[in-house]
């Protein structure tokens, strides 16, 4: 087992940064973004050494913390245009 520098998931920035493109892109354009976030994420982590179990792992937390992202931003949306 490899060690992270820090774990995919909370890595905030970066997930602030993907969850706000996402909302920007649609269709294809999203799907070509977050394809190459992912494979750019997937090759600095085996760069450093980490197995592909884990890799897959780190992947699976980091998506869900931008869907996490993205629906909060909708809630946010849905609160002010109540408001």
């Amino acid at each position: 087992m490899s060690l992270l520098p820090f774990p995919a998931d909370r890595r905030t920035s970066d997930v602030r940064r993907c969850a706000i493109a996402l909302q920007q892109l649609h269709g294809e354009a999203a799907n070509r973004f977050w394809r190459s976030e992912m494979a750019s994420f997937a090759s600095s982590l085996r760069e450093q050494g980490v197995e592909d179990g884990e890799i897959s792992r780190q992947a699976g937390l980091f998506m869900h913390a931008v869907q996490m992202e993205l629906q909060l931003a909708y809630a946010d949306e849905e609160l002010n245009a109540l408001a």
